[in-house]
């Protein structure tokens, strides 16, 4: 039960990412082709490979991860904190700067990470970029021949479908009906691409990024029963 899991051993945790290059002519000509190929049932008739490449961050094949935000609760004498921190500047860094916090902080058994709809994108898309720069999979992505009990992952999408899965609720929705303080108040997720490579604007996306974190945080203590956290708990590292 969710009552019976300990606040301090779940690493919180979103992701932003954007397409591997500004435009669609920077793709040498085979992995033009191959975007081509890969979009065409999600684009509409009208698009052109070119004029839907915006949203090639999605696959972890096209794209890469410019942000990752944390958070873990810290209690001390029944008195909670909320600490925040994100990596960022070039993918390599950042994903060899998550790895080390996994591997030194959250590495027992006990440890869980915590995305909303993590197990559909940011864990996996986390793992491949990892498996594309050549970077050893920590413990706790690598889910090779592990039961399904065994996979150290929560996703609040998940835990809100309560078994439907036919049911997709987005972030912004599910903070919007539970009461919780909306992440999506300056950007979304669809904007991403446009801050970070035509207004070069990283903190604005750092910012995002850690709302993100702080809402799925907020899900999990809903769904648990727990007070919602206030701002004066919340501290940005």
């Amino acid at each position: 039960m969710l009552s019976k899991l300990h606040l301090e051993n779940i690493l919180f945790l979103d992701i932003e990412t954007v397409p591997e290059t500004p435009k669609f002519s920077d793709l040498d000509t085979t992995k033009q082709l191959l975007w081509e190929t890969k979009s065409k049932y999600q684009r509409k008739d009208e698009f052109t490979a070119e004029a839907f490449y915006d949203r090639a961050g999605i696959w972890a094949e096209f794209g890469k991860i410019v942000c990752i935000s944390v958070g873990y609760f810290k209690i001390t004498n029944d008195v909670r904190t909320f600490r925040v921190t994100s990596f960022y500047g070039d993918e390599i860094t950042i994903l060899k700067d998550f790895k080390a916090l996994l591997t030194t902080h959250f590495h027992q058994a006990k440890h869980l990470l915590c995305a909303h709809n993590g197990k559909e994108f940011d864990f996996p898309y986390i793992a491949r970029r990892m498996i594309i720069h050549g970077i050893q999979l920590p413990h706790k992505l690598n889910l090779f021949g592990k039961k399904p009990w065994e996979v150290p992952h929560l996703d609040t999408l998940e835990l809100w479908k309560f078994g439907d899965y036919k049911n997709y609720t987005s972030l912004k929705l599910l903070t919007h009906v539970l009461g919780i303080p909306s992440p999506k108040d300056d950007i979304d997720g669809s904007e991403v691409y446009r801050v970070f490579y035509e207004e070069q604007d990283i903190d604005r996306i750092i910012k995002y990024c850690e709302k993100d974190t702080v809402a799925v945080a907020q899900i999990l203590l809903r769904l648990r029963g727990d007070t919602l956290l206030h701002d004066n708990e919340i501290t940005h590292i």
